[in-house]
């Protein structure tokens, strides 16, 4: 390996892990060092493990071993360090001390820094109550004075982080996937879906197969939602969600369901100029048109006479399977053919032909 400079990033793997220290591999027969607790979570739990593959930044030798950080903070932040940090992109740590006019003043070590507000946070920006005494990562923007004089931004790391995220994202989520999510926003067109910290639409479209009336009936903050990848455009970072592309499509078995001449009860879904599209089950709509009903013209105004929702008897007239189309008409109630066909097998139980005429000779 070719002798690193201070400040110089690497990418390199995990070999050993222990209580205080990370061991990297070098490629030759010594290793680098850092510190275990730089990846340690809020319970000291580390969020690392042999064999990961991580990008590192060399601090330098000390008594003999090559020390790396992937930030500087604590008793690494000298001066020297500071300005290395600074030079070579390095980030940096420090805790939000105070805010001051125009910003906030952060201690990094024994030094201290300026972060104005428009370089805290990144797309969401917090509460300023709620940063002062927080330990934020920054990178620094300008070293003047010999560090009297430290400009700071934050939101350079987040916006860093956020496009390695979408990289990595860009090859593990693609087109026709199936994804879980969590659902953190809710608007009219649709509900924003968080897959691994990238926010994905799912527009109401494309919630259920069937009619939505109100979004909030469906699905609320918090929930945990299956969904297929339709598009994914990562140029605009745009990614869209389906959930009604995992449900069974009806139209598929709509022939069979609905044949030709069947009745069936259904609801008047909507009503247009030219008719009423009538639900017979969730995701199929058929459409009768205002010729074939027969006691209007078309000049009438159908949204009189119907109302959404109402309970409409109907024939099928026609199926168009390929354009996923089902033509109706108006038909008598299906509850009454029933009692029809009952009531003529009745009279013909004796074998005989039916005849209203004989039938009333007999009385």
């Amino acid at each position: 390996m070719k002798r690193l400079e201070i400040g110089q990033e690497i990418e390199t793997e995990i070999v050993a892990i222990t209580n205080d220290c990370i061991f990297l591999d070098l490629n030759e027969k010594s290793e680098g060092l850092l510190d275990r607790s730089e990846f340690n979570d809020e319970n000291g739990e580390c969020k690392v493990k042999t064999g990961d593959r991580i990008k590192v930044f060399f601090l330098g030798e000390k008594n003999g071993e090559m020390r790396f950080t992937t930030r500087i903070s604590g008793d690494k932040a000298n001066a020297d360090i500071l300005e290395n940090a600074w030079k070579n992109g390095i980030p940096v740590e420090g805790c939000v001390e105070k805010e001051i006019k125009g910003g906030y003043e952060i201690k990094i070590g024994a030094s201290r820094g300026f972060c104005p507000y428009s370089q805290m946070g990144f797309r969401q920006k917090e509460n300023p109550d709620n940063l002062v005494g927080r330990t934020l990562t920054f990178r620094i923007q300008e070293y003047k004075e010999n560090g009297r004089n430290i400009l700071l931004s934050n939101r350079a790391v987040l916006e860093d982080e956020y496009k390695s995220q979408v990289a990595a994202l860009r090859h593990k989520l693609q087109e026709g996937m199936t994804v879980t999510g969590t659902v953190v926003s809710i608007q009219n067109y649709g509900a924003f879906v968080d897959i691994d910290g990238f926010q994905a639409l799912l527009p109401v479209s494309e919630l259920t197969r069937g009619r939505v009336k109100d979004i909030n009936e469906i699905l609320e903050v918090g929930q945990t939602v299956t969904a297929q990848i339709i598009k994914a455009d990562w140029e605009k970072e745009r990614v869209s969600l389906s959930m009604k592309s995992l449900q069974e499509n009806p139209w598929d078995t709509v022939a069979k369901k609905y044949p030709v001449e069947s009745k069936h009860k259904g609801k008047i879904a909507r009503i247009a100029d030219y008719g009423l599209f009538v639900t017979l089950e969730p995701g199929i709509d058929g459409l009768v048109h205002i010729s074939d009903i027969t006691e209007e013209s078309r000049n009438t105004n159908l949204r009189v006479k119907y109302k959404v929702g109402q309970d409409f008897d109907v024939e099928v007239k026609a199926i168009d399977t390929e354009q996923n189309r089902i033509s109706l008409k108006p038909a008598h109630g299906s509850e009454q053919d029933e009692d029809a066909k009952k009531y003529l097998g009745n009279q013909q139980d004796d074998g005989e032909t039916y005849n209203p005429f004989a039938a009333l000779l007999k009385r």
